[in-house]
């Protein structure tokens, strides 16, 4: 499971037009959700957006979380983050979940965040979607749950 997470002051999505979802201050996670992904990844991806310490403390430190300054997030799925583009010039998108599995996948990480009472919109699964971000920073991370054997 590939995450790039923006600090924002603000983001929304539209679909047509029309605002389906928007947040205030707190973080926007796109999610590319990979074929061989399973619980493992969700569980880390969760625990890793949810403690990320990204946002400033009161010395300007990025030393508090999303968490800690009551911040929503915003979750959009976008299965390009899983594109290989290491061959050609046209990205190959092999490694992204098939849909029916990655929609699963998606449903079951937002009722993760939501059950750590987390503030949670969501983008649209499968809809052409047009983000609007006020990136704060800008502060943009990458997390990828293949990491999580790395961890401590």
């Amino acid at each position: 499971m590939i995450c790039v997470i923006q600090r924002v002051d603000k983001s929304k999505v539209l679909i047509n037009n029309n605002v389906i979802s928007e947040i205030k201050k707190g973080l926007l996670v796109f999610i590319g959700i990979e074929n061989t992904d399973t619980k493992t990844d969700l569980e880390y991806i969760v625990k890793k957006t949810l403690n990320i310490r990204i946002f400033p403390d009161a010395k300007k430190n990025m030393n508090l979380s999303v968490q800690d300054i009551d911040g929503e997030i915003m979750i959009v799925s976008q299965f390009t983050l899983c594109a290989d583009t290491s061959k050609g010039r046209r990205p190959s998108f092999i490694n992204a979940a098939i849909p029916s599995k990655a929609e699963l996948m998606y449903d079951d990480i937002i009722k993760k965040f939501k059950s750590m009472n987390v503030n949670i919109k969501t983008g649209e699964f499968g809809e052409n979607m047009n983000v609007k971000i006020s990136n704060n920073g800008p502060v943009t991370i990458i997390l990828n749950s293949k990491d999580c054997n790395n961890e401590n």
